[in-house]
């Protein structure tokens, strides 16, 4: 291994400077995780086609870490560089934000001025998060080539995990931006020391404090929430309505909910009513998902509910309509506050209702980094709504509403339709836009005062294995295709540029590629199976990206004290467990206990990501440049995220297949590798 004897010649190391450089490599993973997960989160807030798309900040990071590992050993030093990097991306992002307005779908910026065009915000968005992560990649690679392959591997892991402990304690505290930004900044000029980039980081610092100071943002585990409370009299907007105390809510720059006093709501958004003319009588036990700012738990008080189980994932939004509810029913003693995911709460809890209700709930944001699934999906899948009749009384209700476009109207009517065994009642009101207002009512009560039957339309019903029902066909919307080949394209080209002559190396680990794809979409898949198991709320999802990190360290300690089975033992029993996840349907854990699903979720989620870092581990702990190595399984990882989005068309299970199909590519590379190394040089050797 020339590289590391090469190193050291050039520089040799006793205990004391190889402990600082431990740490320091352990602090410069901290970095690059925690400015990964920050840049995911606050660009979205800030740019409503990355609420969309939000992977792609994602793989973008991928790309510039990568690249930062291919100049390991060469070139300029481009992590004296990030803070200048950081602080043009955070300035773009504020000075073009990308907005909506609710009553037309039109985009707008700063100011109310007309949004920049989506390839030049999503470009320079891309090519700066690719600068910012190149600077903090190399110098990690630079520090991780001066260990044995898996001890670097080791501590990046390690700064890694304290990482997205550090951001989950910040989501959990809802700090706001300008927190996330003097804990990365002040660490960034520590790492690089006291030079003129220091001032770049204070104007970071510095713009996500003006930021951070509107007292009418207020930053959720899920969305900056903008909040605008207007207290006296004033007349809603297109009506003749006089009000007061109205609490307007966007998220992520788009418009969510506004709470009005139940009078005003008699008057102007009717809707919320419509379920109780379905009751023979008031209701003694009612449930609400999406419980939101509290428009529809009033509105239940004021119908005569007895109890209310109101059910809202977002502690923020329930929290400013706690605060600013003209009506304030959160107070109401009739009413039991629930911060948790719907569909979680309604597998877990075995209450009876007369009336459950799915009361606008529409996140208008992905779960996480990865994947395509919004927070409510496995709210409207089939297996949801028959959970939902399970809880219902005999001769109980279950309504929900919103704005709906046709198919998505006829695919819920239909679901509820085979559910419930009749048509359900569908009552229309206003439009918006391409979407029409509308009340779905199934149940014992669907009957009672109903005015107009669905008339059955053949579409596709949504599934806990295709969990997206805002999909009209099994397909890959040109907004995704268009932007992955893009950003596929724009990578090849930055990796043959600014990698050099790494990129010719990176040929002879071309199965770690083929593992770091294979390992993005196996990563993937366990985010919404526990989603789907336990919750699509911030909290589950930052545990699962902690298990699997401990699972790789897990493996990579393993690697290091064991002595391991060949890699066609590896390979086969990586196989098998791929096999067990994908013949056990997800859902099917579901009608486990709480205890009993955690253990059987754990064991076939986390013993293929455990195999699989096995396998990863004892490949590469005899890689002869562990830089060039681990930048071919990220840029491996890209090619994984934009696979992700078969699983719009095939459903989640599918990836399991494709999952395995790339680790058995990888496992061929890696035998004619193999075959092909000079019988003098065991191809094992350290």
């Amino acid at each position: 291994m020339l590289l590391f004897v090469g190193a050291a010649a050039e520089r040799p190391s006793t205990p004391a400077t190889l402990g600082g450089e431990r740490l320091r490599l352990a602090a410069v993973s901290f970095v690059m995780l925690f400015v990964e997960l920050a840049l995911i989160r606050w660009t979205a807030a800030n740019n409503i086609h990355l609420a969309y798309l939000t992977n792609f900040v994602l793989l973008s990071s991928f790309l510039g870490i990568g690249i930062g590992f291919l100049r390991a050993n060469r070139g300029p030093d481009l992590f004296r560089w990030t803070p200048v990097a950081l602080a043009v991306l955070v300035a773009f992002v504020l000075v073009f934000p990308v907005k909506v307005r609710l009553e037309d779908g039109s985009l707008y910026g700063a100011f109310h001025h007309g949004a920049a065009p989506r390839w030049v915000t999503l470009g320079a968005t891309f090519f700066l998060t690719v600068a910012v992560m190149a600077g903090i990649g190399q110098a990690v690679a630079r520090l991780f080539v001066r260990f044995e392959p898996l001890d670097a591997y080791r501590l990046d892991i390690l700064g890694s995990i304290a990482g997205i402990a550090a951001f989950s304690l910040l989501s959990f505290l809802e700090l706001p931006p300008v927190a996330w930004g003097a804990i990365a900044c002040a660490l960034l000029a520590l790492l690089i020391g006291r030079r003129w980039q220091t001032v770049a980081l204070i104007a970071v610092v510095a713009m996500l404090a003006v930021e951070s100071a509107n007292g009418n943002d207020h930053w959720s585990p899920y969305y900056k929430v903008t909040a605008v409370y207007q207290r006296g009299p004033l007349t809603i907007p297109n009506t003749h309505v006089r009000t007061h105390g109205v609490l307007t809510i966007s998220a992520n720059n788009i418009p969510h909910q506004t709470a009005y006093p139940v009078n005003t709501l008699k008057r102007i958004e009717r809707f919320y009513f419509f379920p109780y003319r379905h009751l023979r009588r008031p209701p003694n036990n009612v449930m609400i998902v999406g419980a939101g700012n509290g428009n529809d738990v009033a509105v239940a008080l004021s119908e005569g509910a007895k109890h209310i189980d109101a059910v809202e994932i977002d502690p923020e939004i329930q929290s400013l309509g706690s605060k600013y509810h003209p009506n304030d029913p959160w107070s109401d003693p009739r009413v039991t506050r629930h911060i948790n995911d719907g569909r979680a709460y309604i597998e877990n809890h075995d209450k009876r209702y007369d009336l459950i209700l799915f009361a606008l709930p529409d996140s208008l944001t992905l779960l996480s980094g990865q994947g395509a699934l919004r927070l409510e999906n496995y709210l409207f899948t089939k297996q949801s709504m028959q959970t939902v009749k399970k809880r219902l009384v005999p001769g109980g209700t279950f309504a929900m509403y919103n704005y709906y476009e046709p198919f998505l109207l006829d695919r819920y009517a239909g679901t509820l339709a085979d559910v419930f065994g009749s048509p359900p009642c569908v009552e229309l009101g206003d439009t918006l836009a391409a979407r029409r207002q509308a009340v779905i009512t199934a149940g014992g009560g669907a009957g009672v005062n109903c005015r107009k039957h669905w008339r059955p339309v053949k579409v596709a019903e949504p599934t806990d294995n295709y969990p997206f029902p805002y999909l009209e066909h099994r397909t890959i919307g040109p907004l995704y295709w268009h932007t992955l080949l893009l950003l596929l394209a724009a990578s090849v080209v930055l990796v043959v540029v600014a990698g050099g002559s790494g990129t010719a190396r990176m040929g002879r680990y071309l199965d770690l590629a083929f593992m770091g794809a294979a390992f993005l979409l196996l990563e993937t898949k366990n985010v919404v199976q526990f989603a789907l198991l336990f919750g699509t709320t911030w909290f589950v999802n930052s545990l699962v990206f902690a298990g699997v990190l401990i699972s790789v360290y897990l493996a990579v300690e393993v690697a290091r004290h064991v002595r391991l089975p060949p890699a066609p033992v590896l390979y086969v029993l990586l196989l098998v467990s791929l096999a067990v996840a994908w013949t056990v349907p997800q859902e099917s854990l579901l009608a486990l206990s709480p205890a009993p699903r955690f253990l059987a979720a754990v064991a076939i989620a986390f013993a293929p990501i455990f195999l699989a870092n096995l396998v990863f581990a004892q490949r590469f702990r005899d890689v002869a440049a562990s830089n060039i190595a681990f930048a071919a399984n990220l840029l491996g990882a890209i090619v994984g995220g934009t696979l992700e989005y078969l699983s719009l068309v095939s459903g989640y299970s599918f990836l399991l297949i494709v999952v395995g199909a790339l680790y058995a590519v990888a496992f061929l590379i890696d035998a004619l590798r193999r075959r092909s190394a000079p019988a003098s040089i065991p191809a094992t050797a350290p």
